[in-house]
């Protein structure tokens, strides 16, 4: 028996003309403020790492007076929303809060290799070789093995909402990549390329409060390094207290109960107050949270006695689904102190995900260890030039492949691509037999200038890989067992997410099939809030327009 939900959405022609009738947002467009008051006080911005737009419909299809149904339902839905490529967080969430791609931001992974910053720890820069791991992970925490990311807070993990709010602090400087210009410790914010939403409503006084995974989130502060007000990172792979599995994403129930913690900071700055509670300023004109149980529930094989991934193509598996539910018990809390707080006549919501997560299909997983392959890959370089090093100065490889060379010529990377189309071995599909592979898992390889251009970037840059490779579809790189899906690629599993604009502002029940991208939401919120897209680099460089939203 079919139900349909009490304001069942308007297909797209309908859609287009409902837009057309109050005027869709460009990042052209004059400021709203010029025009009077803003379309919205406040925007609240959820993302849901790993959810596909397919998820979102399968969820709402199947509880039609969910939260995350009332959500859909009271707003726009893109239906055909794609991610930044990679499809990593690092380069998702900035995506969506400058309006740029990695080749307009300087950020592809969140573990790359810069060709010409320093290595980390380097105290004499004269002379020193340039080449450097640049990691926006827990490595650069002062303790990564801890909630608070080094602060020393007692009592915790109960006592995680006093935790700073300005994370910088948290950062180990001798584990940060060194500008030689001046020989001195690069920190995620200063290390983007462009200015953030948060920089812009900073300028305008506006209050701006996040939550995320790492205290290296840092980098949303924009160059300026103070576009987040109030910047909650508890970190997410330290280690969970009372559990054994591990770190916070190695037990579904631990993943929860750390998005518990995030979801608490933002029910506290709905109410007027900082994260903690501890000092009321008003609620931020910008604010939100990423959510990490989807993501952790889509690559474990089982945790808490469900099994995880997806039971068949698109169609999520009961850890996945319980994950879902509990998303959407957050999403209607959100939703409820808005409303509690005479606050959701005058707030958008907009969900999306940094990324999606690949394969969604069990079947299709392939599982292969990339250390063989990149160890041969050095091996070959140096036979073929006797008294070299090691070809890979770095890689990353979860469900692609991203090489930075040594040797940065096109003669380099194309060897690099000639020797990974030749490899073929033995990886593992998803119940762990032995399952053949060819060319390296690879099905396209972009070297040299072609990488670079895969990018938009300009060839020779000191950011972008030198090799690219995107995999077959269901390829995973592991050495184990322990994962089931991963992200980082270009398959409609990493691309595909849901992208909704919801409340104040906005028409209601309205879908919208035509394409977009993530990266729309930054000029998008600046619209809403009244201020001028154009403030942001990003969207003057690649022309990012608005969501049609109004």
């Amino acid at each position: 028996m079919s139900r349909r939900p009490a304001h069942p959405a308007r297909t797209v022609t309908a859609a287009a003309a409902a837009l057309a009738a109050v005027g869709a947002l460009t990042a052209a467009a004059a400021p709203a403020a010029a025009h009077g008051r803003p379309p919205a006080r406040h925007v609240l911005l959820l993302s849901v790492d790993g959810l596909h737009q397919s998820d979102l419909a399968w969820y709402v299809a199947r509880h039609p007076r969910s939260a995350l149904a009332r959500l859909t339902g009271a707003g726009v839905e893109y239906t055909h929303a794609a991610t930044t490529n990679p499809s990593d967080s690092f380069p998702g969430m900035v995506g969506q809060l400058t309006g740029g791609d990695p080749g307009t931001t300087g950020v592809y992974y969140d573990d790359t290799y810069n060709s010409a910053l320093l290595p980390a720890g380097t105290t004499t820069c004269a002379g020193a070789k340039p080449g450097a791991e640049v990691d926006l992970t827990e490595d650069l925490d002062k303790n990564q093995d801890s909630l608070d990311a080094g602060q020393g807070l007692s009592g915790l993990p109960g006592s995680i909402l006093q935790m700073t709010g300005a994370p910088a602090a948290l950062l180990d400087p001798s584990k940060l990549p060194v500008d030689p210009k001046t020989c001195r410790p690069v920190y995620p914010h200063s290390y983007l390329r462009v200015n953030t939403v948060f920089e812009v409503a900073r300028a305008a006084g506006l209050r701006t409060a996040w939550s995320d995974k790492h205290a290296a989130y840092d980098i949303l502060n924009g160059p300026s390094g103070k576009g987040v007000q109030d910047l909650f990172t508890p970190e997410i792979n330290s280690k969970a207290i009372g559990y054994s599995a591990g770190d916070w994403t190695k037990d579904n129930a631990a993943t929860e109960q750390y998005d518990g913690y995030k979801a608490q900071a933002v029910l506290n700055e709905i109410d007027g107050y900082d994260h903690g509670r501890a000092h009321k300023g008003g609620t931020p004109a910008v604010f939100g949270m990423n959510f990490q149980s989807v993501s952790t529930a889509q690559k474990l094989p089982t945790s808490d006695g469900l099994t995880g991934g997806y039971q068949a193509k698109g169609q999520p598996g009961p850890l996945v689904v319980r994950n879902l539910d509990f998303v959407d018990r957050q999403v209607g809390l959100f939703l409820a102190e808005l409303r509690k707080r005479h606050l959701a006549g005058s707030t958008t919501v907009i969900l999306s995900a940094k990324h999606g997560q690949s394969p969604t299909d069990p079947k299709a997983l392939t599982r292969i260890d990339d250390g063989p392959l990149l160890d041969g890959l050095n091996a070959a370089w140096k036979a073929a030039h006797p008294g070299s090093g090691d070809l890979v100065a770095h890689a990353v490889d979860d469900d692609a492949m991203l090489l930075w060379l040594t040797d940065r010529s096109q003669a380099a990377a194309d060897f690099a691509k000639a020797y990974l189309l030749t490899q073929s071995g033995t990886g593992n599909d998803i119940d762990g037999k032995a399952k053949p592979f060819s060319t390296s898992g690879l099905k396209t390889v972009y070297a040299g200038a072609a990488a670079a251009r895969y990018f938009h970037a300009r060839p020779g840059d000191s950011r972008v890989p030198d090799l690219v490779g995107v995999t077959q579809y269901g390829v995973v790189y592991t050495g184990g067992k322990s994962k089931i899906a991963e992200h980082g690629g270009a398959h409609a599993d990493d691309l595909d997410v849901p992208l909704v604009v919801s409340g104040a502002a906005t028409p209601h029940g309205v879908r919208v099939a035509a394409g977009v991208h993530t990266t729309q939401i930054a000029p998008t919120i600046l619209r809403l809030l009244g201020l001028d897209p154009r403030d942001l680099d990003a969207v003057r460089t690649e022309h990012t327009p608005a969501l049609p939203v109004r």
